[in-house]
């Protein structure tokens, strides 16, 4: 169960991955917030085609906890992505990796305080290893840049993004008995709605870029992979190996990014960004040596 838990999370990450480098690329294209409202209305609506018979099965419990599903949608989805968005017009990308790296530090800190969830020894030397990797990768291969940095404004609206998703990833414990497409429709309708109003804000400060046909292309790819199949093969991969253990392969995100970038951007690869790869994964694997049992 294990391995098809590591190959659906490896997955999910290559799709967020690839979503750095489609954010990239949007840049006088599309704007942020219309980007998001974009990527839930299309994924909403390629969810939806596919899961018409299975929502009516799942109603029934679906409507006993809408505000639960409401939730997933507007702080996992909506919250992360407009944060992380907004971040990056403050702050740089170097911030915003490193203080990505932390979600699964957060996430580790929420389960053992409301579940006291066992933290084994092995996953924290696991979560340093990965952090090392995100580190040299964000410093270009300088770890002793990192203490230059200087918060701001960016970086504060960034750790609500971290927040927001760890938050998220907690609250997949509770989900109800519910087939895997209603779980991905329902919030992802309700990320759709909770993201109008941060495009009518865009649209008010008059910063709203609408999409040409390469953003449009942009749009369909957040849909489909960084929305749709990220978000399924992330919940599966928590429902098989647990919050703690699925948290840490958040950190291959900026690793993807990196390697998609040198394919699709045509960006260098250095020997610090290989180097990177492998610390994350190692950090991965001695986490995965000694597992504590899924909560």
């Amino acid at each position: 169960m294990s391995s098809k838990a590591y190959l659906v999370l490896v997955i999910a990450t290559l799709c967020w991955g690839g979503n750095a480098v489609a954010g990239k690329m949007a840049v006088g294209h599309v704007s942020p917030m219309v980007l998001t409202f974009l990527r839930w209305t299309l994924a909403v609506a390629a969810i939806t085609a596919i899961s018409v018979p299975q929502l009516i099965r799942d109603w029934p419990l679906v409507r006993n906890r809408l505000p639960y599903f409401f939730a997933l949608g507007a702080v996992g989805y909506t919250c992360f992505n407009a944060a992380l968005y907004t971040a990056l017009k403050y702050t740089s990308a170097i911030n915003v990796a490193v203080i990505q790296a932390g979600i699964p530090m957060v996430i580790f800190a929420f389960n053992f305080i409301l579940f006291r969830t066992r933290i084994l020894a092995g996953q924290i030397v696991g979560f340093f290893l990965t952090m090392a990797g995100v580190g040299l990768l964000a410093s270009h291969g300088d770890l002793l840049s990192l203490l230059k940095l200087e918060m701001n404004v960016g970086d504060a609206i960034m750790l609500l993004a971290v927040l927001s998703y760890a938050i998220y990833t907690v609250m997949l414990r509770w989900k109800p008995p519910i087939n895997w497409r209603s779980l991905m429709a329902i919030p992802a309708m309700a990320a759709m709605l909770s993201s109008v109003p941060l495009m009518w804000w865009e649209v008010a400060q008059e910063t709203a870029v609408w999409p040409d046909l390469k953003g449009w292309v942009i749009a369909a790819y957040t849909a489909l992979f960084a929305s749709l199949i990220a978000q399924i093969f992330f919940i599966l991969g928590v429902e098989r190996i647990g919050p703690n253990r699925a948290g840490l392969f958040i950190n291959l995100i900026p690793v993807f990014g990196t390697f998609l970038s040198v394919l699709i951007l045509g960006e260098t690869l250095h020997p610090y960004q290989v180097i990177a790869l492998l610390l994350t994964l190692g950090g991965i694997a001695v986490a995965e040596r000694k597992k504590p049992p899924v909560p």
